[in-house]
């Protein structure tokens, strides 16, 4: 039986490949983008008539497809590039995980289209330096991880100051001190995001800026041998060796732009991730949890006793329901699915805590 599923996710994948390409400006990125849209086009045919089905059955994109070009107009199209970037190196890894547990051959098309990217890109012999760079830049997958942040930080807020919430109502039955008691654990949670945040961000940047440090200060005392690692990096990505030694030549002219490739080729460091600031990501993360852990807390300014208690419960389970929601962005499951599965889990981790609630208020009430 055809699985409808594989021929969409294809489809998606075409009509979001296109949309990069309308909106991106380089030519050359452009130029590559229809490639893999036309890639993603041809292996949805190709199903089609694995099948015997009519090429007229084609289904269009997805409403997952649809509102991640909604997310794109908004927020930029980077977003969209980086969530295909993760769906694609999610099913390459499933399908390698599949044929090493049946021990069956490794075949070129299981690795992820990232892979077939690059490939364009580096045997197409009119691309400058500078746009592989900044292709390769562009091409990580800050869009998803972003988008992700956000997701994961709400539900971590949503999830754990839901269940600190009904811990202290089943101790107390939904009395004025859970309000306290969840203004409390929406601050603490957020402020330890935001802290832990903080330092990660500051200690990764003054990590890179060292890093970076030692790099210029081989560049600065030994530019040609600085040089022939550059040629070697360009070399070792398909370019052909006569090119890859003119790119290297040219951009070492550029002391600069030299010392931006080799700390990002070599220690895997973006000069531009740099630039972001620590304290802007720790706020971030604090709104992220605060907004998720508010939802709770909510029922608590208006209603006490089991009224609070239930609208907590159904406005939590909607809250769950979005962010399950949400997540099928990157995951391309069932919405039903995943909403309900993020439902399930939250109350039963609200269920628990309650229960022992109950369990401690009766014991201290005797």
């Amino acid at each position: 039986m055809i699985n409808l599923k594989n021929i969409q996710t294809e489809v998606d994948a075409g009509y979001l490949y296109a949309l990069l390409a309308e909106h991106e400006e380089d030519e050359n990125v452009a130029n590559i983008f229809n490639q893999m849209s036309e890639i993603e086009k041809g292996h949805a045919l190709a199903f089609l008539q694995k099948n015997e089905m009519d090429a007229s059955l084609l289904p269009g994109p997805s409403r997952r497809a649809k509102i991640l070009k909604l997310i794109g107009s908004v927020l930029g199209y980077d977003y969209i590039l980086g969530v295909l970037l993760d769906s694609e190196k999610s099913i390459s890894s499933s399908v390698l995980n599949a044929r090493k547990k049946t021990n069956s051959p490794i075949s070129l098309s299981d690795t992820a289209h990232v892979t077939i990217l690059k490939n364009i890109l580096s045997n197409t012999q009119t691309i400058t330096a500078s746009t592989l760079a900044r292709f390769e830049k562009r091409h990580r997958s800050v869009g998803g991880n972003a988008l992700r942040a956000a997701v994961l930080g709400g539900n971590d807020g949503l999830v754990s100051n839901f269940s600190l919430v009904m811990g202290i109502a089943g101790a107390t039955s939904g009395q004025k001190e859970v309000l306290l008691t969840g203004i409390a654990g929406l601050l603490a949670g957020a402020l330890s995001m935001a802290l832990g945040e903080w330092i990660s961000v500051k200690s990764s940047q003054e990590l890179s800026e060292n890093q970076m440090q030692l790099e210029m200060d081989e560049l600065e005392t030994n530019p040609e041998g600085e040089e022939k690692e550059l040629a070697l990096i360009y070399y070792s990505k398909g370019i052909p060796e006569a090119q890859a030694k003119q790119m290297a030549k040219d951009i070492i002219q550029d002391k600069d732009k030299a010392h931006e490739i080799l700390v990002k080729e070599e220690l895997g460091i973006n000069a531009d991730d740099l630039k972001g600031s620590a304290m802007e990501a720790a706020v971030t993360s604090f709104v992220l949890f605060a907004a998720g852990a508010i939802i709770p807390v909510i029922p608590f300014f208006m209603f006490e006793g089991y009224t609070a208690i239930g609208l907590s419960a159904i406005l939590s389970a909607g809250g769950l329901f979005l962010i399950g929601s949400a997540i099928t962005l990157f995951t391309g499951k069932s919405i039903w699915f995943s909403g309900f599965r993020q439902v399930l889990f939250g109350l039963i981790a609200a269920a628990i805590t309650f229960g022992i609630g109950k369990l401690i208020g009766v014991s201290l009430a005797g």
